[in-house]
C-alpha cells in the first residue's frame, strides 16, 4: 500500500479506517474530518472530491466488509466536515452509501443507514433530487429483522419526513409513480412504511396529495385487507375522504370511482363497506358526474342487497343509500337529451343490461330493486325507455313464474306503467274513469302473456290468477278482459282457451279487483262488452252460464243448459258445474239468490238453477243447490200467477218480460256457441285418434 492509492489519504489513516476494531476507525474519520475541513477553508474542492473518490470507488464498492465500513464512516465524516457546502458534493455522498443499503452484512447496512442520516442531517434539502433512491432503498429496509439495521433506518426515515415537511419544493410529481408502485408490496412492514409516508404528505399544507389521489387510491385499498395495516390504512382513508368532503371541487371524481366500484365487489368487508361509504359520498358531491357510472354502481350494489343478519347489515345499509342517492340523479331532463349527450351522461342501454341480469339473482331484495329501477326508469325518461322495451320485456315475462309474490307483483307494476296508456293514473278502475286507449305494447304483453300461460300450464294453475287480479288492479279490468278475449278468440289450441276463459271466469266473479267489471257487465248499457266476453267464454260451457247468470241473462242461461244436452259429460265437465254452485252461494251471487223470491218474474231463473241441478250427480253440490231451490215459496208463486195453473204459456209470457238483461240477438250467440262447441269436439275426436295411433304404434313397436 502506497500513499499514492489512496491520496490525498495517508497509509496510515487507512490501515486506521479498515481496521476492525471500531475506536481505530472512528479515530480514521476524525482525522478525514479534520483534513476536509482544512480543505474546505482554503476552497480545494479538488482534493475534497479525490477524497471522495476514493471512498466511495476504492472503499464502500470494495468486496471487503472492512473496507466498506471504514468507506461509509469516511463519508459521514466528508459531509459533517463539509456542513452547509455538502450541497456541492451530495451524489458523491449519497450514491455509494446507498449501495451498501442492500448489502448481506447486516453491520455494513447499519453503517450505510448511520452514514447517510449524517449526510442527510447537513445536507437537508439537498438530498431531495436522490429522495426517490432514498425511499426505495428505506422501503426495503422495512422489512428488516436485524434490530440495530431497523432502528437505524427508522431514525433515517424520521428525518427524510422532516425534511420533506419543511420543505416546499418536494416534487410530489415525480414521486407518485414509485410511491403507486411500492403500494402493491404484500410485506407488511413495507406496507405500514409505505401508508406512514403517504399519511405524512397528506398532512403536509403545501403538498396537495389529494389531487394524486386517483394514482394511489388502488392500492390503499388493497392494503385495507391486510390485519397489520387495516387500521392505518383506514385512519389514512377517513382523513382523505374528509378532505373531499370539506373540498370537493379539488378532486376528480370521475378518475376514482371506478376503483371504488371495483372494490366494492370484493369478498372482504372492510374494503367493501369503505368502497361503498366512498360511493355514497361521491354520489352526494359530484351529483351528475356519476350518471355515467350508473351501471358500473348498480353492478357493485344490487347484489349487496340480498346480504342478511347482522354482520353484514352496513354493507346492506350502505348499498340501499348509494341506491337511493343515485336514483335521485335520475330526472326528467335527461329524457331530451340528443344521442351525444347521452352518451357523455347515463348510458341507458348498459343500465338495462345490469338491471336484467340482476333479475335472475336469487335474492328477492336484488330482484325488487332492480325491478323498482326499471320502473323509476320509465317514470322519469319515458321516452328513452320505450325505445329499448322490446330488450326488456322477455326478462320481465321471465320473472313472471318467479316464486316469490313480491317479485310478481312489482313485475307487473313496471309491465303496467310500460303498457299503459299514457298519464294513466291508479284511479283507472274509479266508477268515474273511462278506460283509455292502450300504448302500442300492451296488446303486445297479452300476447305474450297468454303464450307464458300457454307453454307453462303449472305457471297458469300457480300464479295466473295472482298475475290477472293484479294486472287488473293496476290498470283498466275492462280493457284487459277485452283484448285477452278478443286474442283467445282466435286461439287455435281450444283446450287453452277453455282452461283460460276457465281461469278468467274464477277471476271475475270471485276477485275484489273485478268489482267494477261486474257492475259494468250488469249495465244494460254495455251489451258490446258481454258480447265480447261472451264470444270467448264460450270455449268453456259452464263459464258462459256463469257469465249469463253474472249478466242476470237468465232465459238465455236456459237455452245453454238445454244445448249441453249434446255435449259429452265429462269429470272436468262436472267439476266445473260443481264449483259454479258453490259460487252461486258465494256472496258474489247474494242478488240472484234474492232473486228467486221474485215471483212470478224468476221463472227462468228457477229453471235455469233446476236445470244445473239436473246436470249434477247427487254430490254435496247437488244436496247444496237443492235445498237452496226448496227455499223457494212455490204456494206464492201459483198465487200471484193468478191461480191458474194450467195457463202455462201465460206464466212463461209475464215472466219472459225480465227473461234477458240484454235486449240483443241471443240466437246469434247459440249459434256462436255451437261452432265453438262443436270445434272442441273435433279437438276431442283428433286427440283420441292420435292417441290411439301412438298406442298401437308403441305396441307394434314392443
Amino acid at each position: 500500500m502506497t500513499d499514492r492509492d489512496y491520496a490525498p489519504l495517508s497509509v496510515a489513516c487507512v490501515r486506521a479506517l479498515i481496521d476492525k476494531q471500531y475506536d481505530k476507525r472512528k479515530a480514521a474519520a476524525s482525522e478525514i474530518e479534520k483534513m476536509v475541513k482544512e480543505f474546505v477553508a482554503v476552497k480545494n474542492t479538488t482534493q475534497i472530491r479525490k477524497i471522495l473518490k476514493v471512498l466511495g470507488l476504492e472503499f464502500t464498492m470494495s468486496q471487503n466488509p472492512h473496507y466498506k465500513k471504514g468507506g461509509l464512516m469516511g463519508l459521514a465524516s466528508v459531509a459533517i466536515a463539509l456542513g452547509k457546502d455538502s450541497s456541492d458534493y451530495t451524489e458523491a455522498l449519497i450514491r455509494p452509501i446507498l449501495t451498501n443499503f442492500s448489502d448481506t452484512d447486516q453491520r455494513t447496512r447499519y453503517f450505510a443507514c448511520e452514514a447517510l442520516y449524517n449526510v442527510v442531517k447537513v445536507a437537508r434539502g439537498a438530498v431531495l433530487p436522490y429522495f426517490g433512491d432514498i425511499f426505495t432503498s428505506l422501503s426495503k429496509l422495512a422489512a428488516e429483522n436485524d434490530h440495530n439495521v431497523k432502528t437505524a433506518s427508522e431514525h433515517l426515515d424520521r428525518l427524510m419526513k422532516d425534511i420533506v415537511t419543511e420543505n416546499a419544493t418536494f416534487d410530489l410529481v415525480n414521486f407518485m409513480p414509485l410511491l403507486r408502485e411500492r403500494l402493491y408490496s404484500t410485506n407488511p412492514f413495507a406496507r405500514q412504511y409505505i401508508i406512514s409516508w403517504v399519511s405524512v404528505l397528506d398532512a403536509v399544507p403545501d403538498i396537495h396529495l389529494i389531487l394524486f389521489l386517483p394514482e394511489i387510491l388502488d392500492g390503499l385499498f388493497l392494503m385495507l385487507s391486510d390485519s397489520d395495516v387495516n387500521n392505518m390504512c383506514e385512519s389514512v382513508l377517513s382523513e382523505f375522504l374528509r378532505s373531499i368532503n370539506r373540498d370537493p371541487s379539488q378532486v376528480d371524481f370521475t378518475k376514482m370511482i371506478n376503483v371504488l366500484i371495483a372494490h366494492s365487489q370484493t369478498a372482504d368487508e372492510t374494503i367493501q363497506i369503505t368502497a361503498l361509504t366512498w360511493i355514497n359520498d361521491f354520489i352526494r358531491l359530484s351529483g351528475k358526474k356519476m350518471l355515467m357510472y350508473t351501471s358500473g354502481i348498480l353492478t357493485a350494489i344490487l347484489p349487496c342487497l340480498a346480504f342478511e343478519g347482522e354482520s353484514k347489515r352496513n354493507i346492506r345499509d350502505t348499498a340501499k343509500s348509494v341506491n337511493s342517492s343515485l336514483m335521485i340523479l335520475i330526472t326528467p331532463d335527461l329524457d331530451e337529451l340528443d344521442d351525444s349527450q347521452q352518451s357523455e351522461n347515463l348510458d341507458l342501454n348498459s343500465v338495462l343490461e345490469v338491471l336484467q341480469k340482476q333479475l335472475v339473482h336469487t335474492s328477492v331484495n336484488t330482484k325488487v330493486a332492480a325491478l323498482k329501477w326499471v320502473y323509476h326508469l320509465h317514470v322519469r325518461i319515458p321516452k328513452r325507455v320505450l325505445t329499448r322495451v322490446d330488450s326488456v320485456f322477455p326478462a320481465l315475462l321471465h320473472v313472471l313464474s318467479d316464486p316469490s309474490n313480491e317479485v310478481v307483483q312489482h313485475v307487473l307494476n313496471v309491465i303496467a306503467q310500460i303498457i299503459s296508456p299514457e298519464n294513466q293514473d291508479s284511479e283507472l278502475n274509479d266508477e268515474n274513469t273511462e278506460p283509455k286507449i292502450a300504448s302500442p305494447y300492451f296488446d303486445k304483453f297479452l300476447i305474450s302473456l297468454l303464450k307464458l300461460f300457454r307453454d307453462d300450464r303449472q305457471l297458469l294453475e300457480d300464479r295466473g290468477s295472482f298475475i290477472i287480479r293484479k294486472l287488473c288492479a293496476l290498470m283498466s279490468a275492462e280493457n284487459i278482459y277485452k283484448r285477452t278475449s278478443d286474442i283467445l278468440r282466435i286461439e287455435e289450441d281450444v283446450k287453452f282457451a277453455h282452461v283460460m276463459v276457465d281461469t278468467l271466469n274464477t277471476i271475475l266473479l270471485t276477485s275484489s279487483e273485478l268489482f267494477h267489471l261486474r257492475n259494468q257487465l250488469k249495465n244494460r248499457e254495455n251489451e258490446s262488452l258481454f258480447k265480447c266476453l261472451y264470444e270467448t267464454w264460450c270455449h268453456n260451457p259452464v263459464a258462459t252460464i256463469a257469465l249469463c247468470l253474472l249478466t242476470q241473462n237468465y232465459a238465455h242461461v236456459c237455452d245453454l243448459i238445454n244445448l249441453l244436452q249434446n255435449c259429452e259429460v265429462t269429470v272436468e265437465f262436472l267439476a266445473e258445474v260443481d264449483r259454479l254452485v258453490q259460487l252461486i252461494e258465494s256472496p258474489i251471487f247474494i242478488y240472484l239468490r234474492l232473486e228467486l223470491v221474485q215471483v212470478p218474474y224468476n221463472f227462468f231463473l228457477i229453471q235455469a238453477m233446476y236445470g244445473l241441478l239436473m246436470l249434477l250427480p247427487q254430490s254435496e253440490a247437488f244436496h247444496m243447490l237443492r235445498h237452496r231451490l226448496e227455499c223457494i215459496p212455490k204456494l206464492h208463486f201459483f198465487y200471484h200467477s193468478g191461480q191458474n195453473t194450467n195457463n202455462i204459456d201465460t206464466l212463461k209470457e209475464n215472466a219472459a218480460k225480465n227473461g234477458n238483461n240484454y235486449n240483443i240477438d241471443f240466437n246469434d250467440l247459440v249459434r256462436h256457441f255451437k261452432t265453438l262447441q262443436d270445434r272442441h269436439k273435433q279437438r276431442k275426436i283428433t286427440d283420441r285418434n292420435e292417441a290411439l295411433s301412438l298406442k298401437t304404434k308403441l305396441i307394434e313397436n314392443y
